[in-house]
């Protein structure tokens, strides 16, 4: 597999690729990952997802230029960039093109990106705040933010679909189907469905575990697998990060609904214990603090194993399993 590489065409992403992240984003990532060589690798490929949004998603002159401005606002300098960390170091067990992975990464942040923009909503979860500043309908207005996160998601396709993005169609055409897939009904869309029917009501474990396996799971999910759709990985490497995928996935959520809990707002830059005070079914409500959280540890565990037979290649993979669950936002 590592023979094709040369199906990968690195293209360069212009002069600001180079540039170094952002002093606002370094001291964000700072505080939420360990000092260790997670933290730098970390850095490392915000900065590259950073640049590689900065440029795929430029200011636009003219009366549309607002939309632009609240594409950028939404996606630009915030966020720990897992999804894209995911891309990125799952398409370099196959020797893809940085400057290729930080495409699908910036992509992936940008679907990302709009679902936070549509879940923020009034519509929907009706949030203020989000990555430490205000949500995007409170920075903008209502329907701005609304078509910001409409064109944030047709630029995600776009980027999957241009010929940078891989030299080969057929990858480019499993790039755009798996994110479909991942974010439409079937997927992260879904999920959301079935979160808001959710309020007020009393789910059991398997239908909790569900609904956040569509709604969160599926697009981290998919970033994992994106990188070895870039790679032209063989079936079983592609199922066994999918499931690594699969488990981290949950892992994540888990620990999200444990912060909603015991976290500030300082903290996690959105407003702590909504989750709870609109009754929303999370696996804390269903099993309780101390149980959900050696779940999660469980799943971390679990996802990390399935990397065994990539060795040392997939160590920063296993060492984001165990950072997921440990993290304070």
């Amino acid at each position: 597999m590592h023979n094709l590489r040369k199906h990968v065409i690195g293209v360069k992403l212009g002069s600001r690729l180079g540039e170094s992240l952002s002093s606002g984003l370094a001291v964000a990532l700072m505080k939420i990952v360990p000092p260790d060589n997670l933290a730098a690798e970390m850095l490392r490929v915000a900065a590259l997802v950073e640049q590689a949004l900065d440029v795929l998603l430029p200011p636009i002159e003219g009366a549309e230029g607002r939309l632009a401005e609240a594409m950028r606002y939404a996606t630009l300098n915030g966020g720990k960039r897992l999804r894209g960390f995911l891309v990125i170091q799952a398409a370099s067990l196959f020797a893809v093109s940085q400057t290729c992975a930080a495409r699908v990464a910036a992509s992936v942040e940008m679907l990302h990106a709009y679902s936070l923009v549509h879940d923020d909503l009034p519509a929907m979860d009706n949030d203020d705040l989000r990555r430490g500043k205000p949500s995007a309908h409170k920075a903008f207005d209502e329907a701005t933010a609304i078509l910001a996160g409409d064109a944030l998601q047709t630029r995600a396709f776009e980027i999957l679909a241009e010929q940078d993005t891989h030299s080969d169609p057929q990858a480019r055409c499993e790039l755009v189907a798996a994110l479909g897939a991942a974010s439409g009904a079937r997927g992260m869309a879904g999920g959301q469905m079935i979160d808001m029917l959710a309020e007020g009501q009393t789910l059991d474990a398997p239908a909790v575990t569900r609904l956040q396996a569509l709604k969160t799971g599926r697009l981290i999910q998919y970033s994992v697998e994106a990188g070895a759709i870039l790679g032209r990985a063989s079936p079983q490497d592609r199922h066994v990060l999918a499931a690594y995928g699969r488990d981290i996935g949950a892992a994540f959520q888990i620990a999200d609904d444990l912060l909603d809990v015991e976290g500030s707002d300082a903290d996690l830059g959105k407003t702590a214990g909504k989750d709870e005070a609109a009754g929303k079914a999370t696996m804390v409500s269903v099993l309780g603090v101390e149980m959900a959280r050696a779940h999660a540890d469980m799943l971390a565990r679990q996802a990390a194993a399935h990397l065994e037979g990539f060795g040392d290649r997939a160590a920063y993979l296993r060492e984001l399993a165990a950072f997921v669950v440990a993290r304070r936002n």
